[in-house]
């Protein structure tokens, strides 16, 4: 079983479990991204058969494999924040230690919780107006776009949570 960064530090009390709680949302949804990407790949397959060896059109394949496919690395990220898979350019706090590196940290920290709290407030407000003006993706399969657009909501919106966690946690 993988461990976050810092499982054997994490605090006691309110903030413990507020931390511990975010770590099992994140490898809940990190199991859901898992599935998530499984299903676009079977639905490429499908499409592939459907259309290369039975010589039939494809209508929602490829629609449903870019929704399935971003909708997990959507709700896979808070996993990889949490275990600090992200990508990541670590040349100056690397030189640092101490303090000037923990103040880097948190900076970074605080811009990524920031950013990522402004995107998921978009996020919902884009699903609701999606949800209130029933649009759909106009395509021939045509579903309606809320569906598609939920992941990224609650994707993003888990991500900053996750982001509280790790700036509550501290430096590994």
């Amino acid at each position: 079983m993988e461990h976050s960064r810092a499982d054997a530090t994490t605090p006691g009390g309110l903030v413990g479990g507020y931390i511990r709680l975010m770590d099992r949302l994140s490898r809940a949804t990190a199991y859901l991204a898992a599935v998530l990407f499984v299903a676009g790949v079977v639905v490429v397959c499908q499409m592939v058969f459907v259309r290369y060896i039975l010589g039939m059109s494809t209508s929602w394949q490829t629609e449903f494999t870019v929704f399935s496919v971003t909708a997990a690395m959507l709700m896979g990220s808070p996993y990889v924040l949490m275990t600090g898979g992200h990508v990541a350019v670590t040349v100056l706090p690397d030189a640092l230690s101490g303090l000037p590196r923990k103040l880097m940290r948190l900076a970074a920290s605080l811009v990524g919780l920031g950013f990522c709290a402004a995107l998921a407030y978009a996020s919902w407000v884009y699903v609701a107006e999606a949800w209130h003006g029933e649009w759909t993706t106009g395509s021939v399969w045509n579903p309606p776009l809320w569906p598609a657009l939920l992941p990224m909501a609650v994707g993003i919106t888990l991500l900053t949570l996750q982001y509280v966690a790790e700036i509550l946690r501290g430096e590994e």
